[in-house]
């Protein structure tokens, strides 16, 4: 494999391998851009297929968090780490804390918290070993409450551009993904009056959504051609790729995934079928700017800046019909363009 040649590789500035024998750790940390402030992501616990496959996930994960930092306007720099096993059963304190000695090693560039697999005890576990932990206990905590409720207004600011509506009442949601975030989005969409369509690996979570929430459930590749109003992304990304647009029948793609495109020229793709797309790291902000509150917490402030995720995506919405481009090129020209700014002051 060409490392640097890789187009997610995207002139990272640093890329860490770890292992530990005893614990059975295998980890990468990808750190991105450091140019707003020490990099900040979560950790994704991972049974990946192959070592490739984990390092190019970190390295477009990593690049998404110096984006989506930089649009929701935190003074933090991108990174993501993994560690490559099963969550279900390869969990030990003895992985967690060679994993916070692992990020010790790195003196501060990189800040980890939770992601896919990893919840905040894990987190606490390797805080035993290093400062540089954040969405801990008793300070931020868990960060899927947050992003959950920015995909929610994500969602109503879509729907608001797209369909000119304010309210949910009666719209239909397919929602692909039950987990912490996908379960607080039903809630909220619930609430809101919206009929609710859901798939997901895990029964016990389709169950107890369909129970609660009076959800559909439907197949795993069934979410993708349903008759819905919005198609809400919440599992793992590259979701939206040549063979489900053909058939995905959403006016709006807004969700909580990250990396929702399998390929940019997707964005075209989805824009030329009259699609409206919520750019993955700009709706999904909510967990890291929760987490940005870390030191000196505030529950209301991080919800008062959460908030401003449906303006923030209102515009690009409206830049992108001005320009004539897809929305997740706007979302990447304001954050470069924040960037860019931030290093020549």
């Amino acid at each position: 494999m060409a490392f640097f040649d890789l187009p997610a590789f995207d002139n990272h500035e640093q890329v860490s391998f770890f292992t530990d024998e005893q614990s059975g750790l295998k980890s990468i940390v990808a750190i991105h851009d450091t140019t707003l402030g020490p990099a900040v992501g979560g950790c994704r616990m991972w049974n990946y297929a192959s070592d490739e496959e984990a390092i190019i996930d970190v390295l477009r994960l990593s690049r998404g968090m110096t984006y989506k930092n930089a649009v929701a306007g935190l003074k933090m720099g991108g990174g993501k780490s993994v560690i490559i096993g099963d969550s279900r059963q390869d969990k030990s304190p003895e992985l967690f804390r060679a994993f916070g000695r692992a990020i010790h090693t790195l003196g501060g560039r990189y800040y980890s918290a939770e992601d896919v697999g990893i919840n905040t005890q894990d987190i606490m576990i390797a805080h035993q070993e290093t400062p540089y932990m954040a969405g801990l206990e008793g300070k931020s905590g868990d960060p899927s409450p947050f992003t959950a409720l920015g995909t929610f207004l994500g969602i109503k600011a879509a729907v608001k551009h797209q369909l000119g509506k304010d309210s949910l009442s009666g719209l239909k949601v397919a929602i692909q993904g039950l987990g912490n975030v996908g379960y607080h989005l039903c809630r909220h969409l619930h609430n809101a009056g919206a009929k609710l369509v859901v798939t997901d690996l895990n029964q016990q979570a389709l169950q107890n959504v369909a129970k609660e929430f009076n959800a559909t459930i439907v197949g795993l590749d069934e979410i993708y051609s349903q008759d819905v109003d919005i198609y809400a992304p919440c599992a793992l990304g590259a979701t939206i790729n040549d063979q489900t647009i053909n058939v995905i029948k959403a006016s709006i793609i807004a969700g909580c995934a990250n990396n929702q495109l399998s390929e940019a020229r997707h964005g075209d793709l989805l824009r030329d079928k009259g699609i409206l797309y919520a750019p993955d790291y700009v709706i999904n902000a909510g967990g890291i700017i929760n987490v940005s509150f870390e030191s000196d917490y505030n529950a209301a402030k991080s919800t008062e800046k959460v908030e401003k995720i449906y303006n923030t995506l209102l515009d690009i919405f409206q830049a992108a019909d001005t320009k004539q481009v897809q929305t997740a090129a706007i979302a990447d020209q304001m954050a470069r363009s924040i960037i860019a700014s931030h290093k020549n002051s």
